[in-house]
């Protein structure tokens, strides 16, 4: 019998989910059972083909399933001028030599939820449409996750890709609305979470300098990411979905955490997709997620480096 905690990954490559992929795949404690991807960082083409990229360099045999090619009901923006065109940073990678199943990601993801009832670990680091569609399908899903864990949203609202929003709910609020609703706990990673924890650009190159397949392989596709980083945001790097994952994977890493009831609003002129704290709890409904608010820093960055085969 395998022991390992089986994990699925919904996921939407991204420069930002390769590394926390990467950090995922060299956990021995957790086995990836399946990738579900879904458009978000860049179209559906590209982030099942760099999803499917990404099992081919790190050897593993894990499967990918394509969901959905847009949000449910209003279309976005994506975040090209981050990862690239390509989301992987328009290196021209070799295209893998597998291709994604046939089922589709929702389906995947109450076909696994199924196979490993109780014991799932749901790890949630792009848009929320594809788990949406799943519950929708069957509202029974979160009875069968053992845990939760969303990249997403930003508590006070110092958004990333609006003034009010983070990146992951703003893309298709009317999916995170529908997951938070219907998920009665869940952990939640936050944008100002992941600003509080970076790291110096000057140690990531270095652990980018390691004479291994991995390295090179993120050093390459991560290189205008963070030429960009450097330049908006200053001498540190942060990488949002290494942090949710590194969470997820080790929890006791996790310093500070606060439960309150989080909502997503959906109709506001200025803060449409913005994640509301209900901090007081003044509206008396019950706390839904747990918020991350410290990680252990050296923790982290250890986990980064073995992703990395960085030592």
């Amino acid at each position: 019998m395998d022991d390992r905690i089986p994990l699925l990954i919904d996921t939407d490559p991204g420069v930002d989910d390769a590394l926390a992929l990467l950090t995922a795949f060299n956990d021995p404690a957790h086995r990836v059972v399946g990738l579900t991807v879904a458009a978000g960082n860049v179209g559906l083409r590209h982030t099942v083909a760099n999803a499917l990229k990404l099992t081919e360099v790190c050897d593993a045999a894990v499967p990918v399933y394509a969901g959905t090619a847009a949000p449910l009901l209003h279309p976005a923006r994506d975040a090209a001028y981050v990862h690239g065109r390509d989301g992987f940073g328009d290196i021209d990678y070799a295209p893998a030599g597998r291709q994604a199943e046939s089922e589709h990601a929702a389906l995947a993801i109450l076909r696994l939820s199924q196979v490993h009832a109780g014991r799932l670990l749901l790890v949630a680091l792009g848009p929320l449409t594809n788990l949406a569609l799943a519950l929708k399908l069957d509202p029974t899903l979160p009875q069968r996750i053992a845990r939760l864990v969303v990249m997403g949203g930003a508590v006070t609202a110092h958004g990333n890709i609006t003034p009010a929003a983070e990146f992951n709910i703003a893309f298709d609020p009317e999916a995170a609305r529908i997951v938070f609703d219907g998920f009665p706990r869940f952990d939640l990673a936050d944008w100002e979470a992941v600003i509080a924890h970076g790291f110096q650009h000057v140690e990531a190159e270095r652990w980018l300098r390691a004479d291994s397949p991995r390295a090179a392989f993120y050093e390459a596709i991560s290189r205008q990411t963070r030429l960009w980083s450097a330049d908006r945001r200053g001498d540190l790097w942060h990488s949002a979905d290494a942090l949710a994952m590194a969470w997820a994977l080790e929890p006791d890493g996790a310093l500070e955490t606060v439960e309150r009831p989080v909502a997503v609003e959906l109709d506001g002129r200025h803060t449409r997709g913005a994640t509301v704290v209900d901090w007081l709890r003044q509206e008396g409904a019950p706390d839904n997620a747990r918020i991350l608010m410290r990680y252990d820093q050296e923790r982290f960055q250890r986990l980064i480096r073995a992703a990395l085969a960085a030592g």
